[in-house]
């Protein structure tokens, strides 16, 4: 059995999801999480898979890590399909996933985090610092699933940047076009086997992975970047797994 999570609306704290409840807002909390992720409705079959669906703007960061942490503590596999925007805070969420799915139309925005701090200039000062120090936890959540170097991630944040399907894949924050339904069934008037829409989405992301090489060998012997941007190349293309 498949628990479905939806990352729909704001991500808020648990105290929070209460206001947001009452007024009819759409949110997401650590505990609705807990409690879908905890379900032992089928006790023959605990270790179910994970499915998580996002479309949210985002919220508050340490709501988001909260999640981040569960659904990657989670005896079973997750698969994260992110259907529309999974910018901010919910991009965080999406790194979670084993494997990560985003839709042709679908777009994921990173940026540095911020407050509403008030207070004298030692006040202001030290919550640079904080603020600092949010963006490195934010960009490990990034760096674990792209493989990426900290520092990029980091400049990616600092200018908000939007990134497409095609881009995330690149990238590694996602490992998959939505290019088709791999659960549609297939209907056929033939007297020869119809290939399954799962073998043609495959080969599809196959094929795009092996363009992608071809063009980065390419790229390597017009050029011959140093060893540090092999790396970094090579992390790239790899997703999760670095160069050693």
């Amino acid at each position: 059995m498949t628990k479905t999570i939806d990352i729909k609306g704001t991500v808020v704290d648990d105290d929070s999801a209460a206001f947001y409840d009452f007024f009819g807002m759409s949110n997401i909390s650590p505990s609705t999480v807990a409690q879908i992720l905890n379900d032992e409705d089928d006790p023959d079959n605990p270790d179910s898979d994970v499915q998580v669906n996002i479309a949210s703007n985002g919220g508050d960061v340490f709501a988001a890590s909260e999640i981040f942490t569960m659904l990657k503590s989670a005896n079973a596999n997750v698969t994260v399909n992110i259907q529309g925007l999974a910018a901010s805070a919910a991009s965080v969420i999406a790194m979670a996933g084993d494997t990560v799915k985003i839709s042709p139309t679908a777009q994921i925005m990173i940026h540095q985090a911020s407050s509403s701090w008030a207070g004298n200039k030692d006040d202001l000062s030290h919550e640079i610092d904080v603020l600092d120090g949010i963006d490195k936890s934010i960009a490990n959540a990034y760096e674990s699933k792209t493989g990426m170097p900290q520092g990029d991630l980091l400049n990616m944040m600092a200018q908000e940047t939007w990134i497409g399907a095609q881009e995330a894949v690149d990238k590694g924050f996602a490992d998959e076009i939505m290019f088709v339904d791999e659960k549609q069934a297939a209907f056929s008037n033939a007297t020869a086997n119809i290939v399954p829409k799962s073998a043609v989405n495959k080969l599809l992301n196959l094929l795009n992975k092996s363009e992608k090489t071809e063009k980065l060998e390419n790229t390597t012997n017009e050029s011959q970047p140093t060893d540090a941007l092999k790396q970094s190349k090579l992390a790239i293309l790899l997703g999760k797994e670095k160069e050693k």
